[in-house]
């Protein structure tokens, strides 16, 4: 057996990227022009929602929740990878990091749950669109967002509540920020229950965001080709499209991370890398695809801009 000493000191060392001198600002700079554009239009959907009266409907009551879990994913990571960066420094503080793998751990379970209560929305509003508001209630509108975050917290203290019983011996974040993984490869004692819970979560997260997603899916596109009018077929089908595309490409960025912690050969840079663009990707794309992709949206802020500039 190997002798290990229980660390108490809080400041915790990163493991940078290796990144030559006379890139550094450049980078700084793009991801910085990154975070701004992101966090703009993220601001920019939510503003519109909470302002204009016309938008105040079922499903932007439900959108609303993408771009506050998308300013939340991309504020919690780029800013201080970015600090590392550029002032060449990698350090920070236990509690902190916890913080910080807690609420990018909870960003990727609200994407997942926020993408399949948006996908059953639209399901019940093209497959049932007389029923639709009799069906889509206030009441059932906040049950849905209740039950988006409700489970999104429960999985997440579930997870986390078990970090405190491994004592560290360990003091290097084999990454340029925090998450579950990372914090569990501090301690030198058995951590078997903790990825079980871990896998489990994961498990069941996807098994509920991606059998929603499916089942309304399907269901829209069999509606869409079943219907005769060229123009709302069309319509519907490049919307899902869109959508699909973004949560598969999110899948595929989410997977690959998971899949790299269990295997050793994978490049660590390269696993850096995809697991940024978790919490970048989607916060660039989604005001995008499901915000100004919306004929709703994008006049309600046409009308705005109208009436900034003939004021």
């Amino acid at each position: 057996m190997e002798n290990f000493s229980i660390i108490v000191s809080f400041e915790l060392t990163m493991d940078p990227f290796c990144i030559p001198p006379g890139v550094k600002v450049p980078i700084f700079f793009f991801g910085i022009f990154m975070y701004l554009v992101s966090a703009f239009c993220n601001l920019t959907l939510l503003l519109l929602i909470m302002l204009q009266q016309s938008l105040h409907k079922p499903m932007y009551f439900i959108m609303f929740n993408l771009p506050l879990n998308d300013l939340v994913g991309i504020t919690s990571m780029l800013p201080k990878v970015l600090s590392d960066i550029v002032t060449e420094t990698s350090y920070t503080y236990y509690p902190l990091c916890v913080l910080q793998a807690a609420l990018l751990h909870m960003y990727g379970g609200g994407v997942l749950f926020i993408l399949a209560a948006m996908a059953f929305d639209r399901y019940v509003a093209i497959c049932m669109p007389l029923r639709y508001n009799a069906l889509m209630t206030p009441k059932v509108v906040v049950t849905i967002v209740s039950l988006v975050w409700g489970l999104d917290l429960f999985f997440i203290v579930l997870l986390f509540s078990l970090q405190g019983n491994h004592p560290r011996c360990r003091s290097n974040i084999m990454n340029v920020f925090c998450d579950n993984p990372s914090l569990l490869k501090l301690t030198c004692s058995n951590t078997t229950v903790n990825n079980i819970i871990g896998l489990f979560n994961t498990a069941v997260m996807q098994v509920i965001s991606v059998s929603i997603q499916a089942f309304s899916y399907v269901k829209i596109l069999i509606t869409c080709l079943a219907t005769s009018r060229s123009e709302a077929k069309s319509k519907a089908i490049n919307t899902c499209l869109s959508q699909l595309a973004i949560f598969i490409m999110y899948e595929i960025f989410t997977t690959f991370t998971i899949l790299s912690y269990r295997f050793k050969n994978v490049n660590p840079d390269l696993q850096k890398i995809m697991g940024m663009l978790i919490f970048i990707v989607p916060p660039l794309l989604n005001p995008i695809v499901y915000g100004l992709n919306s004929h709703e949206v994008r006049s309600n802020l046409q009308k705005i801009l109208r009436r900034k500039i003939y004021m």
